[in-house]
């Protein structure tokens, strides 16, 4: 990768390997969301997808995921935009808002532990939907994010 790409480049400038090392690897996106159909606000829950290992933040089957979770969304450098339920503090969505990658981030902090340490990933909160109840999701909203 080239040397400092994310404060050079822009995100479309980067290629596959520096686009995926952006992701900070705090699982936020893999946490389920509910949209209501009339409103179009998202609900986020504590609650993170069946393949996403909560200790380690990253998803158990990566290279596989969209055949196991037909839902599960692939964020690009075209689709960006239509994903505003991101948490302002993803490093896609910095970038893209013109901001500056986070200290605790792993490119700028050298490793992935200080974004633990600081609470900035799922590893605190979640549960795995294996243990939650379709009937009992609604229990486990933490955020909703209006609809733009």
């Amino acid at each position: 990768m080239r040397e400092r790409f994310w404060e050079r480049f822009s995100l479309q400038e980067l290629d596959d390997e520096e686009w995926e090392a952006l992701c900070d690897g705090c699982g936020l996106c893999c946490l389920l969301k509910l949209e209501d159909e009339e409103s179009g606000d998202v609900a986020t829950l504590n609650v993170a997808c069946q393949l996403l290992d909560i200790d380690t933040c990253r998803c158990s089957d990566y290279e596989n995921r969209f055949e196991h979770v037909p839902g599960c969304t692939k964020l690009t450098r075209d689709n960006l935009a239509a994903f505003h339920w991101l948490p302002t503090s993803c490093a896609y969505r910095r970038l893209a808002e013109g901001r500056k990658l986070a200290a605790w981030h792993p490119l700028i902090a050298g490793d992935a532990r200080r974004m633990h340490r600081k609470q900035k990933s799922v590893r605190h909160f979640a549960v795995s939907e294996c243990e939650v109840a379709d009937e009992a999701l609604e229990d486990h909203i933490i955020d909703i994010i209006p609809c733009q």
